[in-house]
């Protein structure tokens, strides 16, 4: 199934007049906020009148991935053609789902390297590691070839604010204008790889009737209290009706692409390739100033030691990551936790997102900001350097990024933006954080703002003497190149 042309789109004819009063450059504007990003996807899929191409490592059956969902069988309904790509580690419990909507004419699914043994899938692990340790973590979501939301979100409740459990601090762009090309030529790629298998050959056959129970399963979900609140704040949403007249508030600045080779899944990318080794060359080197936020910061040595040679230049590095009383996986804390000392030493910034920060929360509707949530922890991967350009991407800064999964991210030369970023870490994240510093007595301590004094703790902040303990067992065992 190939889209058709979309420059007759009302996308297209939307976004043309400010595409040419800005030639080769992008438009960009940012989605901190959970509840626009997931307003968003909405609204892009109903504008959509010819394509829809998305790329998601999490899909979960929730609310919000319920309503999506739900929003590209509309769209396929209308006779958008809809391509899916998921990565297959996270569709356990789905395959019914995914095979009623694959079964729609206008909609074609392919899981990125699948596994072949559907349940138990531990026996795929048991039997396949090499492979199915290797994950398609890419993550857009890309309208009639015109404009595409890229960023750290996957779909689900905790993405997009809608759950009383742990929300995730998170960054997307949307984009329009040439770097959608490059997404969508990267979107192709992977599509065509050998690791993304046709849905119909993996799932269960289903009846035509599969498809309108589907969409009756779904309507319990989409007439919910919470999905009214949620289907109210996206009708009320000026976002594409903006997009379209013009008048959107954008950033117009040069932007690329980049993405590993889908081979990289399969442990075939040549190392040249690989996303990781472009990123000096993609960032630019920096000269003065680096800012890093990435939930999931293991260094390594090899990362210890490009740290070092910018501080040897004089660079300024500051980065956010998750305290472990935040974190979701206390295996990758542990394989950063063992490296902060080094970095501390070489003069490197480091801040730790609290648990009860606010940080980049939604405001779902009916609800005050961060009220009945139990936390946040941060999901956002984004850097800055030297206040002018701004990597907005899937790519943690860990080995697991680096060399086992696939990723994509967006560059922007956008003094803006960088700028947004660096106030961000100058006003909002020294109150959200924990400052860790390094003692002349060689301990740690995690300096906390609180109604304007300095609380400091001795031992990481909010967790118990067993899971330090835990953590660092773990940093003693040979799994950092699993992280």
């Amino acid at each position: 199934m190939i889209p058709s042309a979309t420059d007759d789109t009302r996308l297209c004819r939307g976004i043309a007049p400010k595409l040419a009063a800005h030639p080769g450059r992008s438009g960009v504007y940012a989605l901190p906020d959970a509840q626009e990003a997931f307003a968003a996807r909405i609204l892009l899929a109903r504008a959509a009148d010819r394509s829809l191409d998305v790329q998601y490592y999490i899909w979960h059956r929730d609310l919000t991935g319920t309503l999506l969902m739900a929003e590209l069988c509309n769209a396929a309904d209308r006779g958008v053609c809809v391509r899916l790509l998921l990565d297959d580690n996270n569709t356990a419990g789905l395959d019914d789902i995914l095979a009623a909507l694959d079964s729609h004419p206008n909609v074609e699914i392919r899981l990125f390297n699948p596994f072949f043994t559907r349940k138990p899938r531990i026996l795929g692990y048991l039997t396949d590691f090499a492979r199915l340790n290797r994950r398609m973590h890419n993550k857009s979501f890309t309208a009639d070839n015109q404009a595409t939301i890229v960023g750290g979100r996957n779909v689900g409740d905790e993405y997009f604010g809608a759950t009383d459990g742990v929300l995730f601090a998170d960054l997307d762009v949307l984009v329009v204008g040439p770097v959608v090309e490059e997404v969508s030529q990267s979107f192709e790629t992977y599509w065509s790889s050998e690791s993304a298998r046709p849905a119909d050959r993996l799932l269960p056959s289903v009846s035509p009737a599969a498809r309108e129970a589907l969409t009756a399963a779904a309507r319990p979900t989409e007439n919910s209290p919470e999905a009214a609140a949620y289907t109210r704040a996206v009708r009320e949403s000026p976002f594409v009706r903006e997009l379209m007249q013009g008048t959107l508030e954008m950033d117009w600045a040069v932007a690329h692409a980049y993405s590993d080779d889908p081979a990289k899944g399969l442990g075939r990318a040549r190392p040249e390739t690989l996303l990781s080794k472009r990123l000096e060359q993609v960032l630019g080197p920096a000269h003065a100033d680096l800012l890093l936020i990435s939930p999931y910061f293991v260094p390594a040595a090899e990362g210890v030691t490009w740290f070092e040679k910018l501080a040897r230049r004089g660079v300024k590095i500051r980065v956010l990551t998750n305290a472990l009383e935040a974190t979701d996986v206390s295996f990758v804390h542990a394989g950063y936790s063992k490296r902060r000392p080094a970095l501390l030493r070489l003069g490197v910034t480091l801040y730790e997102l609290r648990r009860s920060s606010e940080a980049g929360r939604g405001k779902p509707a009916g609800r005050k900001r961060g009220s009945g949530s139990s936390g946040s922890s941060l999901h956002a991967k984004t850097c800055a350097v030297d206040g002018v350009r701004v990597f907005v991407a899937s790519f943690n800064f860990d080995p697991r990024s680096a060399k086992l999964n696939t990723e994509m991210g967006v560059v922007i030369e956008s003094p803006r933006l960088a700028q947004r970023i660096g106030d961000v870490f100058r006003d909002r994240i020294p109150e959200d954080s924990y400052e860790v510093r390094f003692l002349e007595s060689g301990k740690l301590q995690w300096v906390e703002r609180r109604d304007g004094n300095s609380v400091c703790h001795e031992r990481e902040p909010g967790t118990t003497a067993g899971k330090r303990a835990w953590v660092r067992f773990l940093g003693i065992l040979p799994i950092e190149w699993l992280l």
